[in-house]
């Protein structure tokens, strides 16, 4: 995805107790931090001293995790305990046998409690093979920048025209909600049983198909 700066390296191993004692995760997280994952380490630092990007707002630093994963599939709940557990934006690379994946949520301060963060959603890459070369790091004025670029990197469709992050986030969680609706109605119409119901159902499902192509028109 990106080539980070030789001077931005941190290579630390982050032990899965420091994540523990902070996010204060239950017995089931746990359990999948030690059924998916080998290793954390602390790759890079993205900060004013090692890139040369002024901070601004709540966002000082970009950290980059490395996770050596067990298996090719890494529970979402996993990434939401070590994102509550340090309140810098995060870019996680996912690793599992010679492959590649980036994943990251769109990240915020707690309007009531600043101290803690809000993660809106989570985006990610496919899996990549690790070879493959890299790009720069895009050109941006500070930190806030650089990191709305990491997560519209993330993102599967396009941004409209002067269309700002979170409006560009609240589309595409507005679609996977109508995704989710398309399902479950789809599901529903297989197992009922009166045809008054079914009709209705069938109905809302394409009523709800509709609005889920238009969404994805006017994100062309």
């Amino acid at each position: 995805m990106y080539q980070f700066p030789k001077q931005a390296e941190f290579n630390k191993v982050l032990p899965k107790s420091k994540i523990y004692s902070h996010a204060k995760p239950g017995r089931a997280v746990k359990e999948l931090f030690v059924s998916e994952i080998s290793e954390i380490v602390w790759k890079f630092k993205l900060s004013p001293d090692t890139i040369n990007l002024p901070a601004r707002d709540w966002i000082e630093e970009i950290q980059v995790f490395e996770i050596e994963l067990k298996t090719q599939e890494l529970n979402e709940s996993v990434l939401l305990a070590i994102d509550k557990a340090i309140r810098f934006p995060i870019l996680y690379q996912l690793k599992y046998q010679g492959q590649i994946k980036f994943v990251a949520a769109y990240k915020r301060p707690n309007e009531v409690d600043a101290s803690k963060s809000v993660m809106e959603a989570y985006f990610e890459t496919t899996w990549q093979l690790g070879g493959e070369p890299s790009k720069s790091l895009p050109m941006v004025l500070d930190l806030v920048a650089l990191y709305e670029e990491i997560i519209r990197s993330l993102i599967p469709i396009a941004r409209l025209s002067g269309e700002s992050l979170r409006d560009q986030i609240n589309r595409v969680l507005e679609i996977r909600a109508k995704e989710r609706q398309c399902r479950e109605m789809e599901t529903n119409l297989k197992t009922e049983k009166q045809f008054n119901r079914k009709v209705s159902l069938n109905r809302a499902l394409q009523d709800t198909q509709r609005d889920l192509a238009t969404l994805k028109s006017d994100l062309q």
